[in-house]
């Protein structure tokens, strides 16, 4: 109901607006009419002075009375009346131009008028202006009324009246202009009479004048009012008319108006007046009219609006009183209908059952069947929920267009609960697979193995692990790519699978590792037997694309021998029999036994005793210094680890550095040897003091292959310098050939450390595969050639340390020899300009304190 009584209320207050727009339209066309009559009063008030004041000049000109041929007493009398007339002409023309109000269209012109009035009159009454300003002045003040009179009567026909009114109007503005027409053609005749603007002038103004008289009573044959039709037919027709213009038509119809005596001007002047005052009347009847028009105008408005507001009003009683019925009538169903809902909001879907009105009943109807729905959505949600996605009710389709969509959804989340299921079975297949070969990875390989032992524990049986480690494959990735060693690994993995039992299980570790589970093992004869298998089926020759390749497998045995075995202690056990299988010749098979077991307990001990050595403080570090062989001075130390085992004094590092790097030990090792030493020679450079022309020692920090291909060793060096405050270009960082070759990684780093500004060497060159050509290509600053070709006598090896030391430079590297132990060697290092030397002929590894010594001694290699 809301929207009808909106509408009613809208169109009521537009009826009503129209209605106020109506009356104050009427109004302001009254109020300009009336301004009309009233600047018509002052305008003829103003030309009605004219001609006394005229006459009273002339009269006061004893050469102009002479003229007229006055005699002193007619002067006198004439000056009387004349002075008469002009007091009560101002008195008419003061009170009309008071009567203006303030706020019509001639306000403002009325002010004008009477403030230049006031002017006008002062000059012709103490003579200061001549005859013809003072009558060109008082034409002024008319022209200036005439014109907020112009403007009143287009202000009064520019309303939106009605067009009885608009004609009436129109009847005020034609006999405005008469009586504005009528005003002017005497006083401007005279203004002839007496060559008032010049002869020629004078006689055009007044002609003009009355043809716009005869003019506007032409046009007043057009008036739309009856009554003041036939009131201009009176008037017209009036003595008081026609004897003016009678005068004045014979005078325009003379190519030169004669002049009148003064007799018969006189009687001119009145007769006018009186002509004036009749069209006045006139024009009081057409305003009155007008009015009278624009009155009915408004209160017919008032009357719309008013009947307007009544009949809205008893509309909107009307609707109310409906609306109470109609809600008494509906509301009893609707209170039960909305009980309904709301039970079915908190989820209940309950019966719905309607009464009353129509549209009660068609929501109940609509509710109900909204209620079927969620009861088809319910069984489809729960049958989901269920995770039964074969129940026929998935398939039932719901009502409508929302029916159409919700049911696409429960379909859309069945197909993605389907496809949750395919892609986890996928998923956790590769979880558990490696992708290459199909095989279950390692992380599946410790779980199966994990259950076969626990299985065997129950069953009483012993369970077996062979690791294969294949031989020759990185030779075949090197040579012929990694997308042909892609196809070897797929080809053995097929190779060790058909080998195998059918309940034992091939596991593929990475990289070239596999391992072999099998359950239920008789004795380890079978097992060396499935080994030997294996090892003769990985060997036979294997068919690429475009060439055919060899590889080989060395593989370890082990046993679970006692209930304590798990997964990891087997996996360990299998893997260091592999590796005495490779060190042992490669392409065998060897078994976990006690020796094995015995080393692999005595390797884990070390490592605990290198932890608890790292942390209780037993590392120290020996400086060996480094020779310039030209100038014998001590250019840098490189630092070597020594462990003071307890128990065991002094223990070199070749006897426990192998044991660490098989671990992250290494990691751990070399983060420790970067602090102290680093920390070491920031302290010699702040005791030392040394001479400005003397350059300062680096110290040499080696650094392991795994720690290397680490992304956390670039930090490691970065905290080592910082802890320390030691220049980056002071460290080098010393690694082996081979770690540049074989793993990209440490080449990265290699050239973040180098960014840093660190300095890297390449240790004990010449053992590994790295060519001279390639050393222009490397991330290096330092080759130090190793101490194998130094004391070497065998042929060749002269020229080849010689052409090192040439290449080396050749590519802007520094030269360090290494074991020199010989005079000789030395002098055959100075003749092939080697840069730089370090062995025990110059000085053997030396304590902190001695190396420190030294260095603040300055002295050279030989006393």
């Amino acid at each position: 109901m809301l929207l009808p009584l909106m509408g009613v209320v809208a169109l009521t207050a537009a009826i009503v607006r129209s209605a106020v727009s109506e009356a104050a339209t009427a109004e302001r066309a009254e109020a300009a009419v009336q301004a009309v009559a009233q600047l018509d009063a002052a305008r003829s008030g103003v030309e009605h002075e004219i001609v006394p004041v005229l006459s009273a000049t002339v009269l006061l000109d004893p050469a102009l009375s002479a003229m007229a041929g006055l005699s002193p007493e007619m002067v006198q009398a004439q000056l009387a009346q004349a002075e008469q007339a002009i007091a009560q002409a101002q008195q008419v023309t003061d009170r009309a131009l008071a009567s203006v109000p303030a706020a019509s269209v001639g306000a403002w012109a009325a002010v004008r008028a009477t403030a230049r009035l006031v002017d006008v009159r002062a000059g012709a009454h103490y003579r200061t202006s001549s005859l013809q300003d003072t009558y060109r002045d008082y034409l002024d003040v008319s022209a200036q009324l005439m014109a907020a009179q112009q403007e009143a009567a287009t202000e009064a026909s520019a309303q939106e009246v009605t067009i009885g009114t608009y004609r009436a109007t129109r009847d005020v503005e034609l006999v405005a202009e008469l009586t504005q027409a009528s005003s002017r053609v005497v006083p401007l005749f005279l203004g002839s009479q007496f060559r008032l603007s010049g002869t020629r002038g004078s006689d055009l103004d007044w002609r003009a004048a009355w043809t716009a008289y005869t003019d506007a009573q032409r046009q007043l044959d057009d008036l739309s009012q009856p009554a003041l039709a036939a009131a201009w037919d009176g008037v017209r027709a009036s003595e008081a008319v026609t004897a003016v213009d009678d005068v004045l038509a014979a005078q325009a119809d003379q190519d030169t108006a004669a002049s009148l005596p003064i007799e018969e001007v006189a009687a001119l002047v009145n007769g006018s007046t009186t002509r004036d005052a009749t069209f006045t009347e006139l024009l009081d009847i057409a305003v009155a009219g007008a009015q009278a028009s624009s009155a009915a105008d408004r209160d017919a408005a008032d009357g719309r609006r008013t009947t307007t507001l009544l009949a809205g009003l008893g509309l909107l009683l009307t609707a109310a009183v409906g609306g109470v019925v109609l809600g008494r009538s509906v509301s009893r169903s609707l209170g039960v209908l909305a009980g309904q809902a709301d039970q079915v909001s908190r989820g209940e879907l309950v019966e719905v059952e309607g009464g009353g009105p129509r549209e009660v009943r068609t929501v109940s109807t609509a509710l109900g069947a909204a209620v079927a729905s969620l009861r088809r959505i319910q069984d489809q949600a729960q049958a989901v929920a269920r995770g039964d996605l074969a129940d026929s009710v998935l398939a039932e389709p719901l009502p409508g267009p929302l029916g159409a969509v919700v049911h696409a959804s429960v379909r859309q989340i069945v197909s993605s609960v389907r496809q949750r299921e395919e892609l986890q079975s996928a998923l956790a297949h590769q979880a558990a697979h490696d992708p290459l070969t199909e095989l279950p990875n390692r992380a599946q390989a410790l779980l199966l193995t994990a259950a076969a032992l626990s299985r065997g524990r129950r069953a009483g049986t012993m369970t077996g692990l062979l690791f294969v480690d294949l031989d020759g494959f990185k030779s075949v990735n090197d040579t012929h790519g990694h997308a042909a060693g892609d196809d070897v690994l797929r080809e053995v993995a097929g190779r060790l699978s058909a080998a195998v039992r059918a309940g034992d299980v091939v596991c593929r570790l990475g990289g070239d590792e596999f391992v072999v589970l099998v359950e239920a093992v008789e004795d380890e004869r079978a097992l060396v037997e499935l080994a030997e298998r294996l090892i003769a089926a990985t060997s036979e020759p294997i068919r690429l694309a475009r060439h055919t390749v060899r590889v080989g497998a060395s593989v370890g045995v082990a046993v679970s021998r006692d209930a304590d075995t798990d997964a990891d202690v087997l996996f360990v056990s299998a893997d260091t029999a592999a590796y005495r299988a490779k060190r042992h010749g490669r392409g065998r098979a060897e078994v976990f036994d006690e020796v094995l077991r015995g080393q692999l307990a005595e390797r884990a001990e070390l490592e605990a005793a290198i932890r608890v050595g790292l942390a209780g403080g037993e590392m120290q570090l020996y400086y060996q210094p480094v020779v310039d062989v030209t100038s014998d001075r001590v250019t840098g130390y490189e630092a070597l680890v020594r462990w003071q085992r307890p128990g065991h004094g002094l223990v070199p590092p070749d006897e426990f550095i192998p044991a660490a790097e098989e671990s992250q030990l290494i990691c751990e090792l070399d983060r420790w040897v970067l602090h102290e030493a680093t920390r070491q020679l920031a302290e010699w450079r702040r005791d030392a003091g040394l001479a400005d022309e003397v350059p300062e020692p680096t110290i040499a920090v080696n650094v392991s292959g795994r720690h290397l291909a680490d992304r956390r060793v670039v930090q490691d060096v970065t905290d080592a310098l910082a802890a320390s405050g030691l220049p980056a270009h002071l460290l080098v960082l010393e690694v082996t050939e081979t770690v540049l070759v074989a793993d990209p990684s440490a080449m990265e780093n290699l050239v973040t450390l180098r960014a840093l500004g660190a300095a890297v060497a390449i240790d004990d060159f010449g053992t590994g595969y790295t060519s001279i050509g390639q050393l222009g290509h490397m991330p290096v600053d330092t080759l130090k050639i190793d101490r194998s070709f130094i004391g070497s006598n065998e042929p060749g090896h002269g020229e080849l340390v010689s052409l090192m030391i040439r290449a080396a430079h050749t590519f802007g590297l520094t030269v360090v020899a290494e074991g020199v132990e010989e005079p000789a060697q030395l002098a055959r290092l100075r003749t092939e300009a080697c840069d730089q030397a370090q062995g025990y002929l110059l000085h053997r590894p030396l304590p902190a304190a001695e190396a420190g010594a030294l260095l603040r001694s300055g002295a050279c290699a030989f006393r």
